[in-house]
């Protein structure tokens, strides 16, 4: 046994620990036989940090994962990063920038090269920050998403899909960043309400019959109009349906089209088409006839106004920034007569969310994959069970957003990424292949081939993370070996494709071995839970459960926990801008991680936001030093590590009670962790250990003082309670570790010599057979006789040294028969000596199940200094009630207080009448 320090310090537990089970590799320890148990992490972008929101995602995984490891599962947490195109290329681009340097300064392998340099030297921070916080993942198996072994799948799936019609090139509307000069996704614009203005445009009839009236947010998007769209039953304008307008500026001549789109109760009736910068305009000018490769397109990759392929854009407007383009087609406008008027309007902006620039819809060619045919396996999936969502209320939207699945858009106009294994000849056609050398073989000497520049989205790749990262596709998989790929040429046809794999980086492949050998994929897959921010529902997770299904024949993992937000304390979304974000390793630095890891789990309450609350992790950090000084009591009182994994034979009730207690706290816990109540298993442990365990438990076994002719000595502690007592506290240090790994272990060792560390040690059994409900409900009854007995020597100003006799009336047999069992536990807990006869004078009542207890008061109080104290409490409190519940039943107080302040009166209002209900009762037991 090694002696507890005085003072609990996390800081000089954590790293020592950490480094010894990684050194051992106790993350992943040898299990042969024992039943496989997979999680994988949602790769954090290898440019970042751990954030609030990874602290908590992560913890609710390792508790996940240690507590599978301690029921004996051989338990494999996949670890790795994703390369996180656009973020880490604008973090190279950056540095660069500082050493006035720019990516088209050098070839693209030249500046991918430096991307690889930069990954090596600073690309694994948040890897050893998930150290700090405790996470047990498979660090010898470490994944990266553009590692060998990963590129291999990455490039199979591209091929495999196109082959199969799946995914294929198309012209179509992006989302196009400017300020990145790449597409980028939907769940990647962030919509802000935008002061702005609605500019009403007159544009005239080109047989000289009159004019239309048009209204706009963006007029400059006017210079690549291609139609005038109303509504069929319109009245209005059913005579000039057909018809063509000639626009002003450009003089371009457009037809006037007949489309639902057009809403007769907005504006004038009559809306502006320009499908190459609109989503919706794009679908009605499909609807009209105009195909996407006829449409305008006025904007360059920059967001500059380019000339369309007509050439009516005056030179002078070409060149311009597309804000700057806007302030001189409205001056034009207005010159020629052609403004009707300006009204101020607020407008929803689609902003990109990393480079903070205002996107435009951008007519391009770019990759997609049919998303609506892959999406209906999954959606089957989460009807039929397959696929289990915690909570379930997410199902909706989950079936919402699936059933609307647009194409989804897959490449990328970057350098760092997954390349595009697609070539191009001079004559349009398009070759699929794994390898030039395939692709060439496809196309035919002689023939000319140009790979495409653009590369992979990055969630791409990261959808096949549950089984990429197990070896896949090396091992048998049901879909290799399907007999010989077709050769095809031309745009969304299937093309050649091949299953030799070449590494995207091969000699700077970081890391990725693949699973050590008997750990076959075919064990790890379907994983067994996936846990997520419902933030990356549609980015990564239904994204893998399409791919998996289609790719494996079955699904991902069995079930999706969905976790909520980790908000500010007042429940405002955390951001930089705001100035409210909150750094999880100065929590660690302040509190240890072991608090922070309990607060979050104790908050996580099936997906619900959690608010930040710095004073309950300091709350959790007093939980785990209350933890470390029942250790060391147990230490001063001989109460070492036990060797017994079933409950000691008891004969003692508080033993038997305690025994009984640990069991049922082990099966809450389980059924807790069972059904993801993160919540419920950690509340469930914690008022155990604090109250059940060192509040009740260790002062119930402590023994009476032996007095001597010379002084008062301290008792030693029953040999039984002191074994039953060893046994409970190891069973505390298993079901709590995987919440609090760190402080467990460390007790774990510190209690007695062990064979086997904690991290690998057995979860306790919860044999229901060492139960005795007898020994239960009588300590449970002398819980609640101290504690009312406490409660009233408190509420009554008794001197907490003074000795009260206690007097019983209308005792049972039984609770007589307790007195007696329990009169050393009374006398010393309850300071309390027993009574017999009448009481007289003055006396405070208690009553527990069918008798009375009487604690006679005289000479120990000022009865009426006391009556009368409590009497004036009481209407005091009663008058701060009253007048709370009359401003709340104020309805102009309701209505027009902060809502901050309405919910303060309401707690207070709640806590005045809990007030005077307790001094009521108070008084009341005076008699």
């Amino acid at each position: 046994m090694t002696e507890l320090t005085k003072t609990f310090d996390p800081a000089a537990i954590e790293a020592r620990w950490y480094a010894h089970w990684e050194d051992k590799g106790l993350f992943r320890p040898e299990r042969p036989g024992a039943e496989p148990w997979t999680i994988v992490n949602p790769p954090p972008n290898v440019t970042g940090s751990l954030h609030i929101g990874h602290a908590l995602d992560n913890t609710l995984q390792d508790i996940l994962t240690r507590h599978a490891r301690l029921k004996g599962k051989d338990a494999m947490w996949v670890v790795g990063t994703d390369h996180a195109g656009i973020a880490t290329q604008m973090v190279v681009e950056r540095q660069m920038a500082e050493r006035q340097q720019k990516r088209t300064d050098f070839t693209r392998e030249e500046f991918v090269a430096k991307v690889w340099e930069w990954k090596h030297e600073s690309g694994g921070t948040i890897t050893g920050q998930l150290r700090r916080l405790g996470c047990s993942m498979d660090w010898s198996n470490e994944r990266f998403t553009m590692d060998e072994g990963f590129s291999k799948a990455v490039l199979k799936v591209f091929v495999d899909l196109h082959r199969e019609g799946l995914l294929y090139r198309d012209k179509r509307l992006v989302n196009w960043d400017p300020g990145l000069g790449t597409a980028i996704s939907d769940l990647e614009v962030e919509t802000r309400e935008i002061a702005g203005k609605f500019w009403h445009l007159r544009y005239p009839l080109a047989d000289g019959s009159g004019t239309i009236s048009v209204a706009t947010t963006r007029p400059e998007t006017m210079l690549a109009d291609m139609a005038v769209a109303v509504n069929p039953s319109d009245a209005r304008y059913a005579a000039v349906i057909g018809k063509q307008v000639r626009l002003p500026i450009t003089g371009r001549l457009i037809p006037i089209v007949a489309d639902e789109h057009a809403d007769p109760e907005l504006g004038s009736g009559a809306v502006k088409i320009t499908p190459g910068h609109d989503f919706n305009d794009f679908e009605v000018g499909k609807r009209a006839g105009f195909k996407a490769g006829d449409m305008l397109n006025m904007l360059d990759g920059k967001g500059a106004v380019a000339q369309t392929a007509d050439g009516l854009i005056p030179a002078s407007f070409v060149g311009l920034d597309r804000f700057a383009a806007r302030t001189a087609v409205i001056e034009r406008l207005e010159a020629e007569g052609a403004l009707e008027r300006v009204e101020d309007r607020t407008i929803q902006t689609p902003y990109g969310d990393r480079s903070g620039v205002v996107i435009e819809p951008w007519l391009t060619d770019q990759w997609y994959v049919d998303a609506a045919t892959l999406a209906q396996p999954a959606i089957e999936a989460v009807r039929s069970g397959e696929i289990r969502i915690v909570p379930k209320t997410w199902e909706k939207t989950f079936f919402n957003w699936m059933e609307n699945i647009q194409p989804w858009c897959v490449s990328r106009q970057l350098w760092w990424g997954h390349q595009i294994p697609a070539w191009f000849a001079d004559d349009g056609q398009v070759f699929v292949a794994e390898t030039e050398a395939e692709a060439q073989a496809a196309a035919g000497l002689g023939v000319t081939l140009t790979r495409d520049p653009d590369v992979l989205d990055t969630w791409f790749s990261s959808a096949l993370w549950p089984f990429a990262t197990l070896g896949w596709p090396d091992r048998t998989s049901p879909r290799n070996g399907e007999g010989d790929h077709a050769q095809h040429g031309g745009g969304g046809s299937p093309q050649a494709t091949t299953f030799a794999a070449t590494p995207l980086h091969p000699s700077t492949a970081s890391s990725g071995s693949p699973p050590r050998a008997g750990e076959e994929w075919e064990r790890r897959y379907p994983n067994d839970v996936l846990i997520s921010g419902f933030d990356i529902l549609f980015f990564w997770d239904a994204r893998m459960m399409m791919q998996g299904i289609h790719f494996m024949g079955e699904v991902p993992f069995k079930t999706l926990y969905l976790h909520g937000l980790v908000r500010a304390a007042d429940g405002a979304k955390m951001s930089k801008s705001k100035g409210n974000t909150v750094d999880p390793l100065g929590l660690i630095d302040r509190y240890g991680a072991d608090a922070l890891r309990f607060f979050m789990a104790a908050m996580e309450s099936q997906g619900r936001d959690i608010k930040m609350d710095e004073k309950r992790v300091e709350g959790y950090r007093n939980f785990a030093t209350k933890l470390w000084n029942a250790a060391r009591f147990c230490q001063a009182n001989g109460i070492v590590a036990s060797t017994m994994l079933d409950a000691p034979a008891a004969s003692r009730a508080v033993d038997k009670w305690i025994v009984a207690e640990t069991i049922k706290t082990v099966q809450a816990v389980d059924l807790a962790l069972a059904d993801h109540r993160f919540d419920g298993a950690a509340n469930a442990i914690y008022q155990f250990v604090w109250s059940r365990f060192c509040d009740w438990y260790l002062e119930l076994i402590k023994p009476a003082p032996v007095r001597t002719e010379e002084n008062e000595q301290r008792g030693e502690i029953d040999a039984e309670s002191r074994l039953v007592a060893g046994w409970v506290l190891d069973q505390i240090l298993v079901m709590l570790h995987p919440f609090m790994p760190f402080i467990t272990e460390e007790l774990w060792h510190a209690m007695g010599a062990r064979d086997h560390e904690l991290i690998v040690a057995a979860w306790p059994m919860a044999d229901a057979r060492s139960i005795d409900p007898a020994a239960e409900e009588e300590i449970d009854w002398l819980i609640r006789l101290v504690s009312e007995i406490r409660t009233a020597r408190t509420e009554l100003n008794v001197p907490p040294g003074a000795r009260l006799p206690l007097h019983v009336r209308d005792a049972s047999p039984q609770t007589t028969a307790r007195l007696d069992r329990q009169a050393v536990a009374l006398a010393r807990l309850a300071r309390i000596d027993r009574a017999d006869g009448e009481p007289g004078g003055g006396a405070a009542q208690v009553v527990v199940d069918e008798a009375t207890f009487i604690l006679p008061l005289a000479g120990v109080i000022d009865l009426e200094a006391e009556r009368a104290r409590l009497t004036k409490a009481i209407a005091a409190a009663e008058k701060e009630r009253d007048g709370l519940a009359g401003r709340l039943g104020n309805a102009s107080f309701v209505e027009r207080a902060k809502p901050e302040a309405v919910e303060k009166a309401k707690a207070d209002h709640l806590d005045k009448m809990a007030e005077a209900a307790r001094l009521h009762a108070a008084l009341g037991r005076l008699g």
